[in-house]
């Protein structure tokens, strides 16, 4: 990419954002900040339970994300969020109004194949449902692209980075 973007990687839970994050900022030459490390811990327990948060727990969190991407505005960095909903993203742009959106989507059933997978999360996969009904993809006027997350991080890596280099171009 020709200049140092922010890059925030979205999607529902278990389509690998903490997994691609990393793996697109090394081939960016960025650093990465994990989104769920700015969730208060109320949002954590709140989700660990079982509890899908409301948009009244979200915001402190979006803006705590939004002042990193912020601080990386002309630098560049990669940072994770679900960013489920246009009024999140827009939330995210105000803070930091230069930031791409990578959408990582998927099949349900690949996704729920990959979070049931994973150890030591705090996301049960009961709340997926809940996540892709809240859903609302990346719109026509978003800086952003969707890239599928079949195949191995490095293939998902590859074709994000591709699709990220289009847009810049």
């Amino acid at each position: 990419m020709s200049t140092p973007h922010v890059v925030v990687v979205m999607g529902v839970a278990g389509t690998g954002k903490t997994t691609i994050g990393p793996l697109l900022a090394a081939a960016l030459g960025v650093p990465y900040a994990e989104g769920d490390d700015f969730h208060p811990p109320a949002n954590i327990a709140k989700m660990s339970a079982g509890t899908p948060l409301e948009d009244a727990d979200r915001w402190p969190w979006l803006d705590a994300i939004g002042q990193w991407a912020h601080g990386r505005a002309g630098l560049g960095g990669v940072v994770s969020s679900s960013a489920l909903k246009r009024i999140y993203r827009d939330r995210l742009r105000g803070e930091a109004p230069g930031a791409l959106f990578l959408h990582l989507t998927g099949e349900r059933s690949l996704i729920e194949e990959r979070m049931a997978d994973r150890k030591g999360h705090f996301m049960p996969t009961a709340l997926l449902d809940s996540q892709f009904a809240t859903l609302q993809p990346l719109e026509g006027d978003e800086a952003g692209v969707a890239v599928d997350v079949s195949g191995t991080p490095e293939e998902i890596t590859q074709r994000a980075v591709a699709a990220l280099r289009r847009l810049d171009s």
